[in-house]
């Protein structure tokens, strides 16, 4: 098999890992582990497999110039972005999560017309408005509380600030992937997080009542730290050392998809008219902003 395809197979194993962390982390927050507690879990975890795993790789070092974008790299990708996801997947329900994330692709567009310049079509202004919709649609209109879901307005807001952070970490790293072997990045931005997430997240680390902890709840934990942690963003960097961003980030399709599906199919989560409405806007523009013109037209 060669590298495009693998390539191929590590995205689409990313959005399936990616889909079921939805519902899988929902099952053991707040009653087992604290939102920021598995936090501390994730970035300590990842932090150590990639110290681990670079052995295996090249010996790089960092040039002096890159630990400022390094920084910023781990404070929107590991730290702003994870508290805030985990956040807000205990506010809120697995099916807003697996839909608000996908508005991704949006911010990116928005984030590269500010900073730089980048030309904004007729089209993606469209599916802009439409992604924004739904998502406003999803976080003013969605009032509905239950103890699993104590309040869904601000978990989805934390979901937009989770895609907003995850926006600009694509935008921010991409310079560094071109420069630096994989293991040598993702060893040195979980660490660089794991420091500006300690004091954040120890204390509910600490409340961990381990011995307490039943074997789903393990099985859980385990599955965030390795699966929707290490892996996802060991496949998601090495998709972009062999496809365009652009051809990733088309698997954001299938996240709502397998995490809509796993939630109904697991009985976690119901689907309302409005999440299933609010489903059609988002993704709907996010395939128009992620469509590409045809050659000739401006679009504008």
């Amino acid at each position: 098999m060669n590298k495009r395809s693998l390539a191929i197979l590590a995205a689409f194993g990313a959005t399936t890992i990616y889909g079921l962390n939805h519902t899988i982390a929902k099952g053991v927050m707040p009653h087992y582990v604290g939102p920021f507690g598995f936090i501390f879990l994730r970035v300590s975890g990842a932090a150590l497999l990639f110290w681990i795993i670079s052995l295996l790789g090249p010996r790089e070092s960092v040039e002096k110039k890159d630990w400022g974008r390094l920084l910023l790299c781990a404070l929107f990708g590991m730290v702003i972005n994870m508290l805030a996801f985990f956040k807000g997947l205990q506010l809120s329900t697995p099916i807003n999560s697996s839909v608000l994330v996908t508005i991704t692709p949006i911010i990116v567009v928005v984030f590269s017309f500010f900073l730089i310049q980048e030309k904004i079509t007729r089209i993606k202004s469209i599916g802009i408005a439409m992604g924004l919709l739904g998502a406003l649609a999803l976080i003013f209109m969605n009032e509905s509380v239950s103890s699993n879901a104590p309040n869904i307005p601000a978990g989805n807001a934390l979901f937009i600030l989770n895609a907003t952070s995850y926006g600009l970490y694509l935008i921010l790293v991409k310079k560094l992937i071109e420069k630096y072997h994989p293991f040598t990045l993702m060893k040195w931005l979980f660490s660089i997080a794991f420091f500006i997430n300690l004091p954040i997240t120890l204390p509910e680390f600490l409340e961990i009542q381990w011995g307490d902890l039943p074997l789903d709840a393990v099985g859980a934990i385990i599955f965030v730290i390795v699966g929707t942690t290490f892996l996802t963003y060991l496949f998601n960097v090495f998709a972009l050392t062999q496809l365009k961003a652009s051809t990733v980030s088309a698997f954001v399709y299938f996240q709502p998809v397998i995490g809509i599906a796993f939630a109904l199919i697991s009985g976690k989560d119901t689907l309302s008219l409005l999440n299933f409405t609010a489903t059609l806007l988002v993704l709907g523009g996010v395939y128009l902003v992620s469509k590409k013109p045809k050659p000739g037209l401006s679009g504008t």
